[in-house]
């Protein structure tokens, strides 16, 4: 039973590391990039031309980012099998792996939460846009 569980732990640690990896590159990508990019979505254009060209390069962000936290949510779910297991010697892996998983979920909190900002803030420039084109066809109708 000893070996059992020396060998079981041995197979944790092993795919620990490969986890750890991974979360290593996710991690290393939304410190160095993710969140500097979020920060450059912050104060939104005052233009509807310039708010569109945000949003395309926003897009263009998305869908990397998107990849980054999936991959780094399909490593966490590999982690999964820990909760079953009671071996002391686990406890430091669990802690890490915790501090993964709050990182990366606090990323793409932001990172869903920028998307929709983004999508909001388009929508209601072209809808004021709409209205100021409706008004200047009133104006030049009542004037005509």
């Amino acid at each position: 039973m000893l070996s059992n569980k020396r060998i079981q732990e041995l197979e944790l640690v092993m795919e620990f590391e490969k986890v750890e990896e991974c979360f290593k590159e996710v991690s290393s990508w939304i410190e160095d990039v993710g969140r500097e990019r979020l920060k450059e979505t912050v104060n939104l254009d005052d233009s509807l031309d310039m708010l569109l060209q945000t949003q395309k390069q926003f897009k263009e962000f998305d869908l990397v980012a998107s990849e980054y936290c999936r991959r780094g949510q399909e490593a966490l779910k590999k982690m999964n099998q820990w909760e079953d297991l009671s071996f002391v010697d686990v406890h430091s892996y669990r802690v890490k792996l915790q501090t993964y998983e709050d990182e990366l979920e606090d990323f793409c909190t932001q990172l869903d939460e920028t998307r929709h900002r983004v999508c909001e803030t388009v929508r209601l420039y072209e809808f004021f846009d709409k209205v100021r084109q409706g008004i200047c066809c009133t104006e030049q109708g009542v004037k005509s």
